[in-house]
């Protein structure tokens, strides 16, 4: 009993810990990103996934539909790293394709991208140029076992 009095005594003081931020909003509206912007990013990302992910003879990719520009230039780009990549959802019987998930979000000037499997994370920001957009961070990798 007295080791769960300090435990309950924490999780109380802790609860009256919590503020509001209105600057930590989400945004539902989906960003647009241009044609050469979309594939710049698009190529870099796809890029970075096939040194993570490895051979792409061996890989197949899931992602959801979308005809966003973004996503049809990253759907392109890791066709032309030679994943097969499948959007309409249907898997052959012998195939267990890695699912992948992806965001681009704008931030500070700058635009974010994210590719995701079940077992890594990639992440990197974005800086807009008249020829399209160039990397300005160093590449997030985060890997789950």
């Amino acid at each position: 009993m007295r080791k769960l009095l300090p435990f309950f005594l924490g999780a109380a003081l802790l609860s009256g810990c919590q503020t509001a931020d209105d600057a930590l909003t989400t945004n539902s509206d989906p960003v647009t990103v241009s044609g050469p912007a979309a594939a710049a990013i698009a190529g870099d990302m796809a890029s970075r996934l096939a040194e993570q992910i490895g051979s792409s003879r061996a890989t197949t990719i899931k992602m959801d539909k979308d005809n966003s520009e973004y996503a049809v230039a990253l759907e392109a780009a890791l066709k032309e790293w030679g994943y097969t990549v499948i959007t309409d959802g249907k898997i052959a019987k012998d195939q267990k394709p890695v699912e992948l998930a992806w965001s681009i979000d704008k931030f500070d000037g700058q635009l974010m991208a994210r590719l995701a499997t079940p077992l890594v994370t990639l992440g990197r920001s974005y800086a807009l140029t008249n020829a399209g957009a160039e990397p300005a961070s160093p590449l997030s990798v985060m890997q789950r076992n």
